[in-house]
């Protein structure tokens, strides 16, 4: 198969480029894969991609570049297909509207993949017909606004499928946005093993990363911390991530006294051997599946606290056998947590461990054949039946669309209501 991802940017260190890289270059053991990045803001990606993985660029935002791509007068005008909810809207453009369809209507790819919501809505209503359309969520849908969901309620049933990190977020997606004729997967991120020894429990750290977020819940960890530094002042956390909390976290940090014993890292890339410097990982989120963050700690033989919350942590860390699971904002239970793995060195090596062996079902190549099963299995069926893949896509515009309509019929004479 030829697999196109389309990316937000392949020049930084995040979650999402991170998985993308690691599936990418799985898949391209026995596929013809390609990355289009949208956005393109330095010569060369951070991270490291496989030679047979092809990359290119749709608009090029260098200062040197020579298209002049920043001076295009598109390029200061808003999007009109990005969704506006969407978090990145900003960062988009009349320019990235108009690269996006070209692209999308000359692909020779037999599946074309969106790797967050704006991108996928793109790939919803503007890939030509043949390939498979497909979305991948990099949050889960709890975590939009309302205004967002919407916007993918109305796009989201002219895919082919749909691709959630978790059981709990594929759920919600058919619960909430009705897809007839989705396939709707819950297939975990991608997350190689560690070039390093795995964490010997030794150290006298506790690790979190990801982005600083208010859906993160850093503010829960710092004020669950000054618990455990209470009764073990021997012990420290590292945040590793930026974002905009961190003006917030650190006037925390300093009201509560623990400018010695909790550090703001900054973001870090790889972070493996920063996870294989601790003893525990944590990640107090509360309105998000648990990531490729989480993920890489386990690879690392990190026994982990994480918050039940309803989208996913439970789906990767096994209460009592991984780590610990504790209800969300709640910085009583999660200190305590914390406490117990701290205090009980054997019991914290048993669950690395464990954490260690479980993690074997991030293996990129595991989860590279079931996204190739299952993009195999859509296109054999579409190839079988005749015009099913047209019918398909006429039946997912005229319910997108009457979707639109009901919603904006409901804002219209109801007012603001949830999705």
């Amino acid at each position: 198969m030829h697999i196109s991802f389309l990316l937000h940017h392949a020049y930084g260190i995040g979650e999402t480029v991170r998985a993308t890289f690691s599936l990418a270059d799985a898949l391209a053991a026995h596929h013809d894969v390609e990355i289009v990045s949208v956005l393109r803001h330095r010569d060369a990606p951070t991270l490291d991609l496989d030679r047979r993985v092809a990359l290119r660029h749709l608009v090029d935002l260098r200062e040197h570049a020579p298209a002049g791509d920043r001076t295009d007068p598109a390029h200061t005008r808003p999007a009109k297909v990005f969704p506006a909810a969407e978090p990145c809207f900003g960062q988009y453009s009349e320019l990235t509207d108009r690269r996006i369809v070209a692209h999308l209507r000359r692909t020779e790819a037999d599946v074309v993949i969106g790797t967050r919501p704006g991108l996928t809505v793109h790939i919803a209503r503007q890939t030509r017909r043949g390939p498979l359309r497909v979305g991948q969520e990099p949050h889960c849908l709890a975590a939009h606004g309302r205004e967002l969901r919407l916007a993918l309620r109305g796009a989201y049933p002219r895919l082919d499928a749909l691709v959630t990190a978790t059981e709990a977020d594929a759920r919600a997606h058919l619960r909430r946005l009705r897809l007839p004729g989705v396939r709707v997967a819950a297939v975990p991120r991608a997350v190689p093993a560690p070039r390093l020894a795995p964490a010997d429990g030794t150290g006298r750290w506790v690790v979190a990363a990801g982005r600083l977020t208010r859906a993160k819940r850093y503010d829960v960890l710092v004020r669950a911390f000054a618990a455990v530094v209470a009764e073990r002042p021997d012990w420290r956390l590292r945040i590793y991530g930026g974002g905009p909390e961190k003006p917030a976290l650190r006037a925390l940090i300093d009201e509560l006294d623990l400018y010695n014993h909790v550090f703001l890292m900054g973001p870090a890339g790889p972070l493996e051997s920063e996870w294989a410097k601790g003893a525990v990982a944590v990640d107090p989120a509360d309105r998000e599946p648990a990531g490729t963050d989480l993920a890489e700690a386990l690879r690392c033989g990190l026994p982990a606290v994480a918050t039940d919350s309803p989208y996913g942590p439970g789906e990767l860390v096994e209460d009592g056998a991984t780590g610990r699971l504790v209800p969300a904002g709640h910085p009583a239970a999660l200190a305590a947590a914390l406490l117990e793995l701290i205090g009980d060195t054997a019991g914290r090596t048993r669950m690395g461990a464990a954490a260690l062996a479980a993690s074997a079902r991030f293996d990129p190549a595991a989860v590279a054949g079931r996204h190739a099963a299952l993009f195999g299995e859509l296109l054999d069926r579409r190839r079988g039946s005749g015009l099913r893949g047209s019918l398909h896509r006429v039946r997912g515009t005229l319910i997108g669309g009457a979707y639109a309509t009901k919603d904006a019929a409901r804002a219209a004479v109801r007012g603001v209501r949830t999705v």
